[in-house]
């Protein structure tokens, strides 16, 4: 099995393991990185949502950067047993919550304006980008963060009051941090 290590923060070089299972695309190290230099190294008190958790590499570093609540969206009952056993392993209870879901439907239900940070990486062949983004939007508070991979540069539709802050391209993923208008 490969794995993942948490690059900084309480777990710094903590390992994830990464299942071998098809579309699952851990978001690199290098990658990683430059998204917390964008959002600075200290996400104290941050509520943060990882709408398609996989190996968990983008939820896990927000926690262990210090985020006060980090909720980690999962459909597959393999990797949920995995992520619950990373959590587990690196005594996060406290912070990290494991939801077995579908994430655009658990995001439809969720109360508005609840996270600082979510974190979209949905699976490249599902298209599910836009779908995504209109889900995630409003559960962010004015200001807030949507972190956003695909295979190509999005536009978010206007309606949904997102400016794009920062972007990347490393290999074939297309990184886009967008800010929440207010």
């Amino acid at each position: 099995m490969a794995e993942v290590r948490i690059i900084g923060g309480l777990w710094k070089r903590s390992k994830l393991p990464v299942a071998d299972k098809p579309g699952l695309r851990p978001t690199p190290d290098r990658v990683r990185e430059t998204l917390f230099n964008w959002l600075g190294q200290d996400l104290s008190g941050w509520r943060v949502l990882d709408a398609f958790a996989g190996s968990g590499a983008l939820g896990f570093e927000a926690a262990s950067r210090g985020a006060a609540e980090v909720q980690l969206l999962e459909r597959d009952a393999e990797l949920c047993r995995s992520l619950k056993a990373s959590r587990t392993r690196l005594k996060a209870e406290d912070r990290l919550q494991v939801v077995q879901a579908d994430a655009l439907a658990w995001m439809a239900r969720c109360a508005p304006a609840r996270y600082e940070l979510v974190f979209l990486d949905p699976p490249f062949q599902q298209e599910l980008f836009d779908a995504a983004l209109k889900a995630a939007a409003p559960l962010l508070v004015p200001g807030g963060f949507i972190y956003l991979e695909s295979p190509r540069p999005l536009e978010p539709a206007p309606e949904l009051g997102l400016k794009a802050w920062r972007q990347a391209k490393a290999g074939a993923v297309h990184s886009q941090l967008l800010q929440r208008s207010g």
